[in-house]
């Protein structure tokens, strides 16, 4: 299903899957786009004023499967969609 995700895959840098059991998956956030960046995670910006508790109640108070529930926002210019299935998929978000 992630190629249902976006009607162009022109503009995607990486597609991830993202470890929804761990204790705040919104650091996994972080550390993939620390990855795709080559930096480290701690110099990024905190990710809460983004997304503030969104990413860790998509995943555990998810809607019901066909919900096919997915939140989008903007970080460290990239443009992030993370869906409840932990499909993740980053965006250059200038073009």
């Amino acid at each position: 299903m992630p190629g249902s995700i976006d009607p162009s895959d022109d503009d995607v840098v990486t597609r991830r899957t993202l470890d929804t059991s761990r204790d705040a998956p919104a650091i996994g956030l972080v550390e993939i786009v620390a990855d795709v960046d080559g930096t480290d995670a701690m110099e990024l910006a905190p990710i809460y004023d983004r997304t503030d508790d969104l990413v860790a109640d998509l995943f555990e108070s998810p809607p019901e499967a066909d919900a096919d529930a997915k939140l989008e926002f903007s970080y460290q210019g990239y443009r992030i969609t993370v869906r409840q299935d932990g499909t993740v998929v980053i965006r250059d978000s200038s073009e």
